[in-house]
């Protein structure tokens, strides 16, 4: 049955079908095959309106919601001024600048490609003119837009707590010290690549031109502060800080910047609600399909066949690194959060592994591959949005992937790098 329903989505995936197609399609045949027909097909349907359910997931409409708006507003490029009249006369001054705007944008929208459009857009032209190659400034943006999906707020954690009943509120602050800590590898490379090149640097801003850039991101940089400082507080919970976070925005960019009008709502809602809808889907579908796969005890047949129960603590932790990385090359993140996570839940519980580390390094995974060729998903992002060729946009990423990597295992050594603000905010 595995290998059946491996064929069948690999094969619909290969001919072209949107990733909510070769689910379905498996979860049918899984769920046909169990049951020798559709006879009991309202218990499928049960398991994918399950998967929708938890009123966590309420938070991920209202987190797209409140990046599309920032997107289009100025929140974007008032925190990329701020971040420039700093940091942006030293060496590789304009590359680091571009990973922490990166890193900032993420903290305020949660969403990988939105980062991409945000920072992207206005910074890609001004490192071309600075004399960065156009290969390494794509692979920066795209790499150091998947911060974003370790700094909270985290689509991805959300996803994986709901899937894996773990706090996302744990989750959350977890995210941000590895987060930082790939951020501070990144500024490293991008200074070591602009002393190669001689890159030079950008005018040194005055204090006066960096008191008047702090002065107009402070309205944005409340962002990290009310979602971070409110679920930490006990103001409210992750799916009530949301719902925050879009009233700001919507104060934030139609009352205070008044970057946009009533009319831009629209187009807003409707590109929100279409992004939405494919995220619902596939959780729904994909709740459907691990319910199948479990059913049938795909996972202990797999991972007794790989061995991964006697590989120990540091053994599951690599093979969920490495699952993950592979899996999130070719399919979408969210997918792989689904189907994955289910299949090592017996191997976690077994070995006692802490949920949120897991959680935490299965998230990075998923920022690996959504910027690793063949199919992940920041790179068409990128394709689309700088109308550059395929092999241009993933010349520059070995480097940021084998940081990426470096990172992994680093954790992997090293929990205390994602636990420590957990156990401060918790224990």
């Amino acid at each position: 049955m595995a290998t059946t329903l491996m064929f069948i989505m690999i094969g619909l995936l290969l001919l072209g079908f949107p990733m909510m197609i070769p689910l379905t399609t498996a979860a049918l045949v899984g769920f046909y095959m169990m049951f020798d027909g559709f006879g009991q097909n309202t218990t499928f349907i049960q398991q994918m309106m399950g998967g929708i359910r938890p009123a966590s997931l309420i938070a991920v409409p209202m987190f797209i919601l409140a990046a599309d708006i920032m997107t289009r507003g100025q929140s974007a490029n008032r925190l990329i001024d701020m971040v420039m009249s700093f940091i942006g006369h030293v060496k590789g001054g304009l590359a680091i600048s571009t990973a922490t705007s990166c890193t900032l944008f993420g903290a305020v929208s949660g969403s990988t490609q939105a980062t991409v459009v945000a920072v992207g857009s206005p910074l890609r032209p001004k490192m071309l003119k600075a004399g960065y190659s156009d290969s390494f400034t794509l692979a920066l943006i795209i790499n150091a837009s998947d911060i974003a999906f370790l700094i909270p707020p985290s689509i991805g954690m959300i996803i994986y707590g709901v899937i894996s009943e773990t706090s996302i509120a744990e989750l959350f602050i977890a995210g941000v010290g590895p987060g930082l800590m790939i951020l501070v590898f990144f500024s490293l490379y991008a200074l070591i690549y602009a002393y190669r090149h001689n890159v030079p640097t950008e005018p040194k801003a005055s204090w006066n031109e960096r008191g008047k850039a702090v002065a107009g991101a402070l309205w944005p940089l409340m962002f990290p502060v009310i979602i971070v400082g409110g679920i930490y507080g006990g103001i409210f919970s992750p799916t009530e800080a949301a719902a925050v976070c879009v009233l700001y925005a919507v104060f934030l960019e139609f009352i205070v910047f008044r970057e946009l009008k009533l009319p831009d709502m629209y187009r807003i809602a409707k590109s929100t609600g279409l992004i939405t809808a494919v995220v619902f889907i596939l959780v729904a579908v994909g709740n459907g399909f691990s319910w199948i796969i479990s059913f049938a005890q795909i996972p202990q047949a797999i991972l007794e066949a790989v061995g991964v129960n006697e590989m120990g603590a540091v053994g599951v932790l690599v093979s969920i690194c490495v699952a993950f990385f592979i899996a999130c090359m070719f399919v979408d993140p969210i997918v792989v959060i689904l189907v994955l996570t289910p299949i090592f839940a017996p191997a976690i519980a077994a070995t006692g592994l802490d949920p949120v580390l897991v959680g935490i390094l299965i998230t990075l995974q998923v920022a690996i591959g959504s910027a690793t060729p063949p199919f992940g998903c920041d790179i068409f992002t990128a394709i689309a949005i700088f109308k550059r060729p395929y092999w241009e946009v993933i010349r520059g990423t070995p480097p940021f992937i084998f940081i990426l990597i470096f990172s992994a295992a680093l954790l992997i050594m090293f929990p205390q790098i994602a636990l420590f603000l957990r156990d401060l905010a918790f224990r």
